[in-house]
């Protein structure tokens, strides 16, 4: 079972916190946390895709359709991103992943005076429907100006995929808490070390 700090939020959108489900890319072996199926409806449910009460995927294929779905979002992100066209294969497999993701009907409220659309539930009843909803997430920030805005974090061991919606669009880490402190720590350490002075002197 995948621990906590291994889910990190803060792509900024579903899918790219469903991307960041697969760590350390940086490494020759990046790091897996949807290790069963089991893992991925946890995932899916934490991220408010997935009802608590869904039966949970037991066949290994469910698991291997969420990562093959997961890399292909990645894929597309990262080439739209850098301004060239995804795969075709991967834009099929888009557009069949968003095929089957469950659209609610849109319906209406009155909130002070004024006509707004009704905010629904998108929760899926089971895994694949769930995952339908992330390449719908994927296929709206491809079609998107924000796409413009993905980053890979700057940290040389991170590798996290996140949108940056920083003012001056110079985000460069996944979490200042995170990545930020620690390199500027490590920096810092190191441009000490490199004028003969300890941090006492």
């Amino acid at each position: 079972m995948a621990t906590d700090d291994m889910w990190i939020w803060d792509g900024g959108r579903v899918c790219l916190d469903f991307t960041n489900t697969l760590r350390d890319r940086w490494r020759a072996t990046p790091r897996e946390t949807l290790r069963n199926a089991g893992d991925l409806a946890r995932w899916l449910q934490e991220a408010e895709l997935l009802t608590p009460d869904a039966p949970p995927p037991t066949a290994a294929a469910a698991l291997a359709s969420g990562r093959h779905l997961r890399e292909t979002v990645d894929r597309a992100v990262l080439a739209v991103a850098a301004g060239r066209l995804p795969s075709s294969d991967d834009i099929a497999l888009l557009n069949r992943s968003t095929a089957e993701a469950l659209r609610p009907a849109p319906q209406l409220a009155v909130t002070d005076g004024r006509l707004e659309p009704l905010r629904t539930t998108n929760l899926a009843t089971d895994p694949a429907a769930a995952l339908a909803l992330v390449a719908q997430d994927a296929v709206e920030l491809l079609l998107s100006a924000e796409i413009r805005r993905v980053r890979v974090c700057g940290a040389d061991t991170c590798a996290l995929r996140f949108l940056d919606r920083s003012p001056a669009r110079n985000r460069r880490w996944c979490s200042m808490s995170r990545c930020g402190n620690r390199t500027k720590v490590r920096l810092h350490q190191a441009r000490t070390r490199q004028s003969g002075h300890t941090p006492q002197d």
